[in-house]
């Protein structure tokens, strides 16, 4: 689960005199299914796995996705099973209706590598990724290397760690970009229904102005 994280005191403190610090559960409104944002809290590979999928599909439905995924994989999802998977199957996996993603079979692609990527270079354990990075510019470096993480992506999954779930290594705010501030500019900044409108409105105004979320 994730909610045991790591704290110094601040979140600019020195990375390396952390102690582990039990905080208040977070919460990640973002599916409109309690089931599904529950287990975006609870499994660390789900959390990245909707954030994979959160391209050219609507966010609710692209971090509703790993939800589906668990229970057309018989209500696991494990990294280390899905990477050893055959490739077809998971693909038609993704199709099964309603279909996963709207491009089912090169998001199953992607899926499979991330967890290969997981597998080979993180000992199969999502948390790794973020509990191994000496600070805010190494856990950048770690997301960009996996698959289907651009530059953009890495940056907002920091400020979700961050804003959501409490993981603050030293520099995080260097590494979100400007989705460490508190513009409503991406799924980091949902913490309510609320909140996931005013982020979806201020996407839409600046998509009608033709800038990006970055702007």
């Amino acid at each position: 689960m994730l909610t045991a994280r790591w704290a110094a005191g601040g979140d600019s403190g020195d990375h390396d005199r952390r102690t582990l610090t039990f905080m208040a559960a977070p919460t990640f409104p973002v599916t409109g299914d309690p089931d599904a944002d529950q287990l975006l809290v609870d499994d660390p590979l789900a959390l990245l796995i909707g954030m994979l999928l959160d391209q050219q599909i609507p966010m609710e439905r692209a971090f509703h996705s790993p939800f589906e995924l668990r229970d057309r994989l018989g209500g696991k999802l494990d990294a280390a099973a899905i990477a050893a998977m055959d490739p077809d199957e998971l693909i038609d996996t993704f199709r099964q209706q309603p279909a996963l993603h709207r491009f089912p079979g090169s998001m199953g692609g992607r899926v499979q590598a991330l967890c290969q990527t997981i597998v080979e270079r993180h000992s199969g354990k999502a948390t790794q990724i973020w509990e191994g990075a000496s600070d805010g510019a190494d856990l950048l470096v770690r997301l960009e290397g996996l698959p289907g993480f651009g530059k953009e992506k890495s940056r907002i999954f920091v400020a979700v760690l961050a804003k959501r779930f409490g993981i603050r290594p030293k520099g995080w705010e260097q590494a979100a970009g400007p989705f460490a501030d508190s513009t409503p500019r991406s799924v980091a900044d949902i913490d309510s229904r609320a909140s996931f409108d005013r982020v979806r409105a201020w996407k839409k105004e600046q998509k009608a102005k033709g800038r990006s979320k970055s702007d």
